[in-house]
């Protein structure tokens, strides 16, 4: 019989393809759904923050062609950009923690914003071919706290250094594509809702915090219960951002040089409290209420719309909530009772599809 599935119409085997950011949560996921897919995949980034790290125990500084490198060093971001010419690139490098930006602000707004604008300066004056997915987040947009979804077209803003920033870089691309895009520079803004996971390790993230607190058999402290935010796997924005670049590289119709908003289905919006519960039913424990007043401002509600991305790219998030949920503490269980991280990643792509 026929095969009559939908073969990919872009080619990744030997694309040199450089990911920022490669060192992260988030990166190390991506160069992994790269490397399924053969392409030859190249890493800016800081070194890997924390113990373990998920970019140490896939072991990809020695699959990948790594580097150490500060985006905020316009000359080193250069010279290496000039090095491995990419036909393709994913901007993840960044400072993405929003306490973090409390404590440092001006760090902050340095990466975010002139990292992104050393990069673009580099891509732009190498004046060869380069698809450009640059990620943002959902916080980019002046949020109101009201029950809409937000639209790609909506006012950006930013209550923190880190929702700001990252508004900033939208406009940093924004003005580069105006002023520089073209046949050669083809710019996109992916903006993603929060991602869970395994291999995330990161302090001030949810999950990781209650992998932590079941370790050490300890209640997980949630500093606010009931914010609610758009929760999804990584390899579902992830799955998004590929076909997102593959539009790019391919072709030259402009509506694909934009930004995209990928998150989950409304039904999926839950607050900090459903998502520890969710992940207390794969791996029973117990929270506590943790809430202050004295913290620092953060987002009580986040909601993004997909509609457009649905519409016009065919994407869609493949596993819901539930799902997503069960896979990351699958994923968290698996290693730490021993499993190889890098077998049980790969058989998490092949299960999404996303390793292809």
């Amino acid at each position: 019989m026929e095969n009559l599935a939908v073969k990919p119409t872009f080619d990744w085997r030997g694309k040199p393809v450089l990911v920022t950011g490669h060192t992260g949560f988030k990166g190390s996921w991506l160069c992994e759904m790269l490397l399924a897919r053969g392409a030859n995949v190249a890493g800016l980034a800081l070194p890997a923050e924390g113990t373990p790290a998920l970019f140490d125990q896939l072991g990809l500084a020695q699959r990948t062609n790594h580097a150490i490198v500060d985006i905020r060093d316009r000359g080193a971001l250069a010279k290496h950009v000039a090095s491995i010419a990419p036909d393709v690139v994913f901007h993840l490098a960044a400072q993405p923690l929003v306490r973090r930006s409390y404590r440092e602000p001006v760090e902050t707004w340095a990466t975010n914003v002139m990292g992104t604008a050393h990069l673009l300066d580099a891509l732009q004056k190498a004046a060869r071919p380069v698809a450009v997915v640059v990620v943002t987040t959902d916080k980019v947009y002046e949020n109101r706290e009201w029950p809409h979804a937000y639209r790609e077209n909506d006012p950006l803003g930013g209550h923190d250094p880190y929702s700001a920033s990252k508004a900033g870089t939208e406009l940093v691309v924004q003005s580069w594509r105006r002023s520089f895009g073209g046949p050669n520079l083809r710019l996109a803004t992916a903006r993603a809702g929060n991602v869970v996971g395994g291999g995330d390790w990161a302090d001030d993230r949810v999950l990781p915090d209650l992998v932590r607190a079941l370790l050490q058999g300890k209640p997980v402290s949630l500093r606010n219960p009931a914010a609610t935010r758009p929760w999804q796997h990584v390899l579902d924005p992830l799955s998004g951002y590929v076909m997102l670049a593959e539009k790019l590289a391919s072709s030259d119709d402009a509506k694909w040089c934009d930004a995209f908003n990928f998150g989950p289905e409304t039904a999926d919006l839950r607050s900090v409290q459903e998502l520890v519960e969710e992940a207390l039913k794969h791996w029973p424990g117990e929270w506590v209420n943790a809430a202050s007043p004295d913290q620092p401002h953060e987002a009580g509600r986040l909601l993004l719309s997909i509609e457009k991305t649905r519409g016009e790219l065919g994407w869609a998030p493949r596993w819901d909530f539930a799902r997503g949920v069960a896979e990351t503490i699958r994923w968290y269980r698996a290693v730490l009772e021993g499993g190889d991280p890098l077998a049980v990643t790969r058989a998490q792509l092949a299960a999404h599809g996303s390793g292809q």
